[in-house]
């Protein structure tokens, strides 16, 4: 049994034996020529640039609507002679107003959200840079129905990188909502 499955294999291997090319191997002189092959390329239409919502613009994520105010980059240090910390490269400060447009309390914390800079990398917030700031608000803060705080998110970035957005979340598990930081 085991001979007739090497021999089949074998026969398999070396081909049919006649000399005469297969159909599908001879193309008929009147047909029309095989167009190239479509790659992923050229089926995937352009992606249309996306209009995303920029510095002034309110925007929403779960129970927040969040509106950054302004942005701050560059940033040396937090703080003062006596308590404070210094950048690894910069910090940039997101100035933001978040009003609870929900109908129960819920938190804010900076460490939600992500900062996007130019190259495409994303950042996490400094929030213990954050507790520096008088102003900050954005540190485990809880925000009544009706309620908004004035706050700062600050992240810690090379010093060379320039903020293109940031995400926006009103939880870790939000969906999140992105804001051009581009002026």
């Amino acid at each position: 049994m085991l001979a007739v499955v090497v021999l089949g294999v074998g026969a398999a291997a070396v081909g049919g034996g006649g000399d005469e090319p297969t159909p599908a191997a001879t193309p008929a002189a009147d047909a029309p020529a095989a167009a190239p092959e479509e790659t992923a390329e050229d089926e995937a239409p352009e992606a249309a640039p996306v209009d995303l919502p920029k510095i002034g613009d309110a925007v929403r994520d779960g129970k927040f609507e969040f509106t950054v105010t302004a942005v701050e980059t560059g940033v040396a240090a937090v703080g003062n002679d006596l308590f404070g910390e210094e950048a690894q490269g910069q910090f940039v400060l997101v100035h933001m107003t978040v009003a609870n447009i929900g109908d129960e309390a819920q938190m804010l914390s900076g460490s939600n959200q992500t900062l996007v800079d130019d190259q495409g990398r994303q950042h996490s917030a400094n929030s213990s840079a954050a507790i520096y700031l008088d102003d900050a608000d954005t540190f485990l803060n809880d925000i009544n129905p009706g309620n908004s705080v004035e706050g700062v998110v600050v992240f810690d970035v090379p010093a060379d990188a320039v903020p293109a957005a940031i995400e926006l979340h009103d939880s870790v598990f939000s969906g999140g909502v992105t804001v051009s930081l581009e002026q």
